[in-house]
């Protein structure tokens, strides 16, 4: 019991227990309170330095979880598949492929290495990733031509014609480089994209002209 001052200036005795229930609950209130306002206030602080940390791009990926390289490959990885058949250069022959222009050297260094042409896909003037119109092999010491790489191939007037002169053609993302004529080939103007899926190439796999390629050893084919 604690003592406090009466009215009539003396001391009563005063029950200490609802006054320590008073405490007690505003204490709980008053904890409870800050413990709930400090929660959000970290909650709000880790959410704003995730969004800061993310990219727009990831934020995109994150709306779509379906866009990834996981399920749409790219033209190296598409070319593989559709071109391992063709390790053996026999198999490309028996699909119609067939040996033109020798070995396409570089004009300062690399080359383009052996072109076995499937004429009625040139004609077609039809782009597929899965079916490239040309097959492209570099010669070895050995006799037995080593794939590495394909090449894809229109004619410049044709797919103009087809396509309201949209310009070269794109495929999964790559722009066609364009050959005029008159060229060494001897072909009319065309488009074209090599791929070199099977022998990296230093400066890039969808370049002309692959640096570490040779026509050395076509001499003794």
């Amino acid at each position: 019991m604690l003592d406090s001052i009466a009215p009539e200036g003396g001391f009563r005795s005063v029950n200490p227990a609802p006054l320590a229930r008073y405490f007690t609950l505003f204490a709980k209130g008053f904890f409870a309170m800050k413990i709930a306002g400090l929660a959000k206030l970290f909650l709000a602080s880790m959410l704003a330095m995730l969004l800061v940390g993310l990219s727009p791009a990831a934020l995109a990926q994150a709306g779509h979880p379906h866009n990834t390289s996981a399920t749409q490959p790219d033209l190296l990885q598409v070319v593989r598949d559709n071109t391992a058949k063709y390790q053996d250069v026999a198999a490309a022959e028996g699909d119609g492929y067939q040996l033109l222009f020798g070995c396409v050297s570089g004009p300062d260094s690399g080359a383009m290495g052996l072109h076995y042409v499937n004429l009625s896909l040139v004609a077609s003037g039809v782009v597929d990733a899965t079916r490239p119109q040309i097959i492209i092999y570099e010669p070895q010491p050995n006799g037995r031509p080593k794939l590495i790489g394909a090449d894809f191939l229109v004619f410049k007037d044709q797919w103009d014609a087809a396509h309201n002169n949209s310009g070269a053609p794109q495929l999964m993302g790559q722009l066609f480089h364009e050959f005029d004529a008159p060229n060494r080939f001897g072909l009319p103007s065309f488009y074209t994209l090599h791929v070199w899926a099977w022998k990296e190439s230093p400066t890039g796999p969808f370049v002309n002209w692959h640096q570490n390629v040779s026509c050395q050893s076509f001499v003794a084919q």
